[in-house]
């Protein structure tokens, strides 16, 4: 099916975006291509963008039509652009074809020689395959019926009831949705709760998937910017009376990309604020196991307020594949969810919830396990760091599965596809931005093996002293007095 462009970007614009490109070297179609290509994979080039026609980019950039028509070519093949005659060219994402083909940004690599940094999410555990062998035997008992669980298995719902009470917050199963990911929870929440036109409140930065389904549904995130300690209570207090949100989506169980926890008086003032102000709060727990502290956790959000929706997923602790997660609300809420969830699929895989329920049987052992893991590689991507991207600096996190650095200079984005030509991807800072900023930082996760890290970051530093017109080795590579 043809896809129709949208949207017209004007060359100034583009200009603005791709900043300094090429820097002091010679202008090249690859620089130009991959600098595009790094804007479509980090949503600023959103699919059907009109781009400007070739004179008017050649114009713009100060370089010659053959270029931009050898860079626009480079991106008809690689399948991010598309053209047509009378029509121009624009933005488009690889057909699914070419899914396998490594492009960078957030797509997972297949070329075994890209390290990949940009998605902070752990291989299986070896407890998989055990919870797999065991499922396969109950998987029989299931045949027998229709398949259809919009609620989820009744066994799985009753243990992450029990995970809940066990953190100190009495949850019984008819309180628990089970869904296809913590993402689809979350954007089934919004359709429930959001209409076009109104405001979502968020942390900036945030977690980037969730705004784009945020913006998927033409509603406005309004961002609440984080401190060095975590969370700026009074602003978000103020930002709740003046911006008056819908919604709020907070991620306080080690915040996806700092990996700060929100504290027991902390959460304490947040829930009166959304009480004061009548707003509901979507919590995300997906990082909420990965606890790498080892101290008393704080109660669950929902201990607090009753205006918390609680999110969680099996794709950090466990792992992705899985492609489950769940909501944890009132009796009453979780049935309007059944009922709002026909118009987007009616339940999750069968086996992989009996898998999960597998896991969840002796899931503080492998937690345990899991938290053990997680400190050796941060530990070891901290010191690998240090050695080689000493300037950089960052908060040794509370929990979750990654760093977020200030790398000294706003070149997160230009790093991120200098850094893909040197085999390693890494995620840019403005990903996890509301408005387009933050290239000053760029997230780090720890989830690769020790060697595999260090080789990773040591990549990193050779990408970042390669670039060209930026700080150069004394900005992004040398050693701080």
């Amino acid at each position: 099916m043809p896809f129709t462009p949208s949207a017209h970007i004007h060359g100034h614009k583009l200009v603005e975006l791709l900043g300094s490109w090429h820097g002091t070297a010679r202008p090249s179609s690859q620089a130009l291509a991959a600098a595009l290509r790094q804007l479509a994979l980090d949503g600023r080039l959103p699919p059907g963008t009109r781009l400007p026609a070739e004179r008017d980019l050649a114009d713009a950039l100060g370089v010659s039509r053959t270029l931009v028509a050898r860079t626009l070519d480079r991106l008809r093949e690689e399948g991010f652009a598309a053209s047509r005659r009378g029509a121009g060219s624009w933005v488009k994402l690889p057909d699914r074809e070419r899914d396998n083909e490594s492009h960078g940004g957030w797509f997972p690599a297949a070329d075994s020689e890209v390290l990949n940094l940009a998605q902070a999410t752990p291989s299986a555990p070896p407890e998989l395959c055990a919870a797999v062998d065991q499922a396969r035997l109950r998987f029989a008992e299931q045949l027998s019926g229709h398949g259809y669980q919009p609620h989820g298995l009744p066994e799985l719902r009753e243990r992450i009831a029990e995970r809940y009470a066990k953190r100190g917050l009495p949850t019984n199963p008819d309180q628990i949705l089970v869904t296809s990911g913590a993402q689809h929870g979350f954007a089934l929440l919004l359709r429930m709760l959001v209409s076009p036109g109104e405001r979502v409140l968020v942390e900036h930065p945030t977690y980037p998937n969730a705004l784009e389904a945020i913006r998927g549904l033409n509603v406005a995130p309004v961002a609440v910017p984080m401190v060095e300690e975590g969370w700026d209570l009074e602003l978000l207090a103020a930002s709740l009376r003046q911006t008056s949100p819908r919604l709020a989506y907070l991620i306080p169980d080690f915040h996806n990309p700092t990996g700060i926890r929100l504290d027991a008086d902390g959460r304490t003032r947040l829930a009166r604020e959304l009480a004061r102000t009548c707003t509901t709060a979507v919590i995300d727990e997906t990082l909420a196991e990965i606890d790498l502290t080892g101290d008393q956790a704080p109660l669950p959000m929902a201990s607090f307020t009753d205006r918390a929706l609680l999110v969680g997923s099996a794709s950090k602790s466990f792992w992705g594949g899985l492609r489950l997660g769940w909501i944890r609300a009132s009796e009453d809420f979780v049935q309007r969810a059944v009922v709002g969830r026909a118009a987007v699929d009616l339940g999750s895989p069968i086996l992989e919830q009996l898998v999960l329920a597998e896991l969840l049987r002796d899931a503080d052992r492998l937690l345990e396990r899991r938290r053990v893991e997680s400190i050796e590689r941060r530990d070891h991507l901290i010191a690998a760091l240090r050695e080689h991207l000493p300037h950089w600096r960052f908060r040794v996190p509370d929990g979750g599965l990654s760093l977020w650095c200030d790398i000294g200079a706003p070149v997160s984005s230009r790093l991120s596809v200098a850094a893909e030509q040197h085999g390693v991807r890494v995620a840019p800072g403005v990903r996890f931005s509301v408005h387009g900023s933050l290239e000053r930082w760029m997230r780090v996760p720890y989830t690769l093996p020790g060697d595999q890290l260090e080789e990773a970051i040591r990549r990193l530093a050779t990408a970042s002293s390669s670039m060209p017109d930026g700080p150069g080795p004394t900005a992004l590579t040398a050693p701080l007095a």
